[in-house]
């Protein structure tokens, strides 16, 4: 073939050789540049539906135009070969960098950032990959990826897809679903993207068994071990990255690259200035085994005593209590808790509490070989137990080789009450707190009190306090002085400690609600700065952020708040919040329907922002299916339940039900809660009351909500009256403090 003209390519030297067709570097006559041209294999071209779904598909890949997708030329054919044109790149295949040896972090996060963007641009057009590999990705000389054959994979999926992957070795990168031999879409893309960054940091392919049948089998059954196991010098984070990029059930894999990018680019400068935790730990709930089996409350407190402790290192991510109590008594092996929670070390013990003698218990495990890395019994009365505590914490530190900083160490020291007749109701009245039931909130505020009555005045009780009246207020539809009252013990707790976290937390809620939210913003984040794993101060942080409209730092705290807790529902429910805020409402329904456990449609204020998120996307009637399959809660004395078929009600316009539903009660509630005046707003827009609409605009935006191109460009319902005088007066006071919003 060397010096052979073929159309009007001249052949210059052979450049590669694989199961779909030999590659040279040729000259293109016509127009005087250097091409690499690629022919099929004699017996692709002769399969004349192979050969039409080839054509079809590189037609829609030569229509791609992105800098880390190598482009097509042409699709052609001579001397009856199909050939496709592309550019000459000068440089090299990351398979031939990779063969030099791992990549840095730095390098291979630079690499495969520009590999997301093009697979992310390919899967916007409609084109799957299929084929995404070191092989198929080149390095120009100035380090530029590109993607290589698009197009090729789905041809390989119609002729004998399993022969012909073998040929080409690239079983080492298939998705298990494209193992299986089943229908595969863009997730698969996101596995073999996931193989590759594995190998690129390792210099090893995830699945490392030399013949196809066993490699095939390895992907469907087994688990790779993490890149920090391999290079410990690498981040616990890209463990996590990896590992549900290579999820085997594809619905706890990433969704899309979108999402997958919003993990690797969260831990960038460009954040909030949030930690990067390099070790991460989940504190399973303390076994009570106190002879009369009476100590659960006692049990669970220590458990999260010891959390608390530790979510003060701010190189340590700490899975929240949420996450942890599901494991409440389960019978899941280490390694299986430690993947669902994306966590590399478990922490697990016990407590027998009997009279005043007290043991506890306690064990470190490393979950990727299930190898004990510290264990210790701890025995005293009582009065010992913040002791215990304490050298548990430090036990956890010095076993994962932290360095605290000298207010870390003070945080850990701390002992904020020495009573333990008040330490008792304090534990108690936590777990009357996590009820979330009125009748809870009531208790806890009686035991707490008691506990004052004990030792007098005590930062952390009023920060228990205050922070039963604000779960309070948010779980219904209380007055304002329940939420002023919360603020209030927040502020004594700051009297008496201004590093009380959990006071700064419900101040900035409480700010909030008030429609400061430049305070509620410098709360939250003074709580962060004093326990990065505070999950609440995260939650009322991103929710005040998407109220600003600062969207760029929502999503490195959403994406927090799912590492912290990954198996809570509201996690997940913040990343839709800033979709949502950004008017991206199918992706804020997608999000929402990520609940790990299953359950969301259960719970009516997942119920109300699915729909919700429907309605705003134009998709009403599968809002109103999820409508007409809510309880009927007319009466209900919850904002969220009433809310539901209020909804329902504006989408089938029935306007007389509206106003039945939207009684004296529920005025009070929206008007002091800005996200509920805009889901009144939303109502009586979709129903197409101008004056209401306008309305309740008006007391979103006096509580705060500020989020400027969510009203003017987003909000599909304010399209009818964003002519109104009245709403460009409204929306340019708006811009202007969206604009010059600074904390």
């Amino acid at each position: 073939m060397i010096g052979k003209k073929i159309a009007h390519y001249r052949m210059l030297e052979k450049i590669g050789e694989g199961g779909m067709g030999v590659v040279y570097k040729a000259e293109d006559t016509k127009l005087k540049r250097t091409v690499a041209l690629k022919f099929l294999p004699p017996e692709l071209t002769r399969d004349a539906q192979a050969k039409a779904r080839f054509v079809q598909e590189a037609q829609a890949a030569a229509a791609l135009d992105h800098p880390n997708i190598c482009a097509v030329y042409e699709i052609g054919e001579a001397e009856g070969s199909t050939y496709i044109a592309m550019p000459y790149i000068k440089g090299q295949s990351l398979k031939e960098k990779i063969a030099a040896g791992p990549l840095s972090v730095e390098e291979a996060l630079t690499i495969a950032g520009q590999v997301a963007e093009g697979v992310k641009e390919a899967h916007e057009r409609g084109i799957i990959h299929r084929d995404i590999k070191p092989a198929n990705i080149m390095l120009t000389e100035k380090g530029q990826a590109k993607i290589m054959d698009f197009g090729l994979a789905k041809l390989e999926a119609g002729v004998d897809l399993t022969r012909t992957m073998a040929v080409i070795g690239t079983v080492a990168y298939m998705s298990p679903e494209q193992a299986r031999g089943e229908e595969v879409d863009l997730r698969t893309d996101i596995w073999s993207f996931g193989a590759t960054l594995y190998e690129m940091l390792t210099g090893q392919k995830p699945f490392g068994q030399k013949h196809d049948q066993a490699l095939i089998y390895s992907i469907l059954n087994d688990t790779t071990e993490t890149v920090s196991r391999i290079r410990p010098e690498i981040p616990d984070y890209l463990d996590r990255v990896i590992q549900k990029a290579l999820e085997k059930d594809i619905s706890r894999r990433y969704q899309n690259m979108a999402e997958l990018m919003k993990d690797l680019k969260a831990y960038q400068p460009s954040g909030v200035g949030l930690p990067k935790p390099q070790k991460s730990i989940i504190v399973l709930p303390f076994e009570d085994i106190s002879p009369g089996k009476d100590n659960e409350y006692f049990s669970d407190g220590i458990t999260e005593e010891v959390i608390t402790d530790l979510s003060h290192v701010h190189d340590l991510l700490v899975i929240s209590r949420s996450s942890a109590m599901t494991f409440k008594g389960t019978k899941k092996k280490v390694p299986e808790i430690a993947r669902e929670v994306n966590v590399r070390y478990v922490l697990e013990g016990s407590v027998r509490k009997a009279g005043n003698s007290l043991r506890i218990t306690a064990q470190l495990i490393d979950a990727i070989n299930d190898a004990h890395l510290w264990a210790d019994k701890f025995s005293g009365t009582l009065d010992d137990v913040f002791d215990i505590q304490e050298k548990v914490a430090r036990a956890i530190v010095e076993a994962l080789k932290l360095r605290l900083t000298k207010n870390e160490d003070e945080q850990i020291a701390k002992k904020p009450l020495v009573d333990m007749r008040a330490y008792d109701c304090y534990l108690r009245a936590r777990g009357a707190i996590y009820r979330f039931t009125d009748e809870g909130f009531e208790e806890a505020k009686r035991l707490l009190r008691a506990g004052l009555n004990i030792v007098g005045d005590n930062a952390l009780i009023y920060a228990g306090l205050g922070y039963t009246h604000l779960a309070s207020a948010d779980i219904g539809m209380k007055p304002i002085e329940t939420i002023d009252k919360a603020g209030e013990y927040a502020e004594k707790a700051l009297r008496l400690d201004p590093e009380t976290s959990t006071a700064h937390m419900v101040l900035g809620y409480v700010q909030m609600m008030h429609g400061n939210q430049r305070e509620c913003i410098r709360h939250c984040k003074r709580a962060l700065s004093i326990d990065p794993n505070d999950y609440d101060a995260n939650m009322w942080l991103s929710m005040s952020l998407c109220f600003v409209g600062k969207m760029q730092e929502v999503f490195p705290i959403a994406q927090r708040m799912i590492e912290l807790d990954p198996l809570n529902p509201v996690s997940y429910w913040m990343e839709a919040f800033g979709h949502f805020f950004e008017g991206r409402f199918l992706e804020a329904y997608e999000s929402l329907k990520r609940d790990p456990l299953g359950a969301s449609l259960e719970v009516p204020v997942f119920r109300l922002w699915l729909a919700y998120s429907l309605s705003y996307a134009n998709r009403r009637q599968e809002a109103l299916a999820l409508l007409e399959q809510a309880p009927e809660t007319l009466k209900a004395e919850d904002f969220v339940l009433r809310s539901l078929p209020l909804l329902r009600a504006a989408l089938q316009g029935d306007r007389l039900f509206m106003t039945e539903m939207i009684t004296a009660d529920l005025v009070t509630a929206a008007s002091i809660d800005c996200m509920k005046a805009c889901f009144l707003m939303s109502f009586y827009a979709i129903v197409g009351d101008k004056d209401q609409t306008l309305k309740w605009l008006e007391a979103a935006v006096g509580r705060g909500l500020i989020n400027y191109p969510f009203f003017n460009n987003y909000d599909p319902f304010l399209a009818d009256i964003r002519g109104e005088p009245r709403f460009q007066k409204l929306v340019e006071r708006v811009k202007y403090e969206w604009e010059h919003f600074e904390v």
